[in-house]
Formats: C-alpha cells, sequence, structure tokens
C-alpha cells in the first residue's frame, strides 16, 4: 500500500535496501531487490531509489545475479524507468 512504502522510505528503508541488494546475502540480495521494485511503484520513491544509488546496485544483480534476482531487480529497474530522470541515468 502506498501508505506503506512511504513510510518505509520515510524510516531510511530504501538506503538500508540498496545496502542490503548490494552486500547481503544471497536471500538478502533477492529480497531486497523485491522491496525495491514494490516501492518503486511510487514516484516519489522512484526517485528516492536511484539517489541512494540503487541503481547501480540492481543493474549487475540484474546481469550477474542468480534467477530469482534476476527477476527481481530486473523488475525493480522496469519501475524505476517510469522515471524520466532515472531513463537517463
Amino acid at each position: 500500500n502506498d501508505d506503506n512504502s512511504v513510510a518505509i522510505a520515510a524510516a531510511g528503508g530504501i538506503e538500508v535496501l540498496v545496502s542490503l541488494a548490494r552486500d547481503g546475502n544471497e536471500a538478502q540480495k533477492e529480497r531486497a531487490a523485491g522491496a525495491l521494485w514494490n516501492l518503486a511503484i511510487n514516484d516519489d520513491n522512484r526517485v528516492a531509489i536511484a539517489a541512494a544509488g540503487g541503481i547501480e546496485v540492481l543493474v549487475p544483480l540484474a546481469r550477474d545475479g542468480n534467477e530469482m534476482q534476476k527477476v527481481l531487480a530486473a523488475g525493480a529497474l522496469w519501475s524505476l524507468a517510469h522515471n524520466d530522470d532515472n531513463r537517463v541515468a
């Protein structure tokens, strides 16, 4: 739900999830990518995920991760691409 997405972002959750997607174990990377995909449904969160370095973390995960990590990272990137500024990044 959008209220929860906003609350997670406001609590610093995006930065934590980007960090887990980059540095976590295999399961943590998978779940972080999925959570970022869900959070990226919100316009403001798309901007925040990009600002937190999420694109730079999700691209290699989509390329080199396990099968589920690839699916979830690609989904998150797909959602992030709905922001015009992110398309240029």
